[in-house]
């Protein structure tokens, strides 16, 4: 049986290039069905539509950082094995990606402005961590993966209580979340030092601050 190929550094870049257009030009597909798509969808009045709108946008930005540091990780990642956990919760990523983008259509709203900004941070910091060694990049992998699974249960709580959709999707989401941060911890994650999960949840605030809006 012949082996399967591994991709060569250039390989690896024109992967990354190739996904950040996906991810920031919305071309992402899911590969599973919307979670939304079961619940009614519920006419909400303007001030609950621009508050679910904004924090879904949010949740796109996230997918987008998500996308980049994933991919930026798995560009600099040593050990195969990792790369391809890193690359397999990319994908699921995506769906969450397809997934708030359709909600945000629905929602007659857009994704973020920024999200070239956004995506293009997030790849740099990935393959940051990556070039500090594997247990590094799964350490990075745990403690985005927590920060987000605390970020949509705050979301989970103020989404408007009609907007059954959205509330599907981050459920599912969320727990896409929490198998990725224990799946990096059984694989060998490094706890961070103290700074950079502070750091980490600093810059995640102004981002959302500005994502809500722009």
């Amino acid at each position: 049986m012949t082996p399967p190929r591994r991709l060569s550094p250039l390989d690896r870049l024109l992967d990354s290039a190739q996904n950040a257009l996906v991810t920031v030009f919305g071309g992402a597909r899911a590969g599973r069905a919307n979670p939304g798509s079961d619940e009614a969808d519920v006419a909400l009045d303007e001030a609950e539509r621009r508050h679910a709108a904004g924090l879904m946008r949010i949740n796109h930005v996230g997918e987008v950082c998500a996308q980049a540091l994933y991919v930026g990780q798995a560009a600099v990642a040593r050990d195969h094995g990792v790369r391809d956990q890193l690359l397999a919760a990319a994908q699921e990523e995506t769906d969450h990606l397809a997934w708030c983008a359709d909600r945000l259509r629905e929602l007659d709203s857009r994704p973020s402005l920024l999200n070239p900004v956004w995506y293009a941070g997030s790849w740099t910091i990935g393959a940051l961590a990556g070039l500090r060694g594997d247990g590094w990049n799964l350490g990075f992998v745990v403690e985005t993966e927590r920060q987000v699974e605390a970020h949509l249960d705050e979301h989970l709580q103020v989404l408007p209580q009609a907007d059954l959709r959205s509330r599907a999707i981050l459920r599912t989401m969320k727990a896409d979340e929490a198998r990725h941060a224990d799946h990096a911890e059984a694989a060998g994650a490094r706890a961070l030092p103290a700074p950079i999960p502070a750091a980490m949840a600093s810059a995640s605030r102004l981002m959302k601050a500005v994502a809500y809006r722009l």
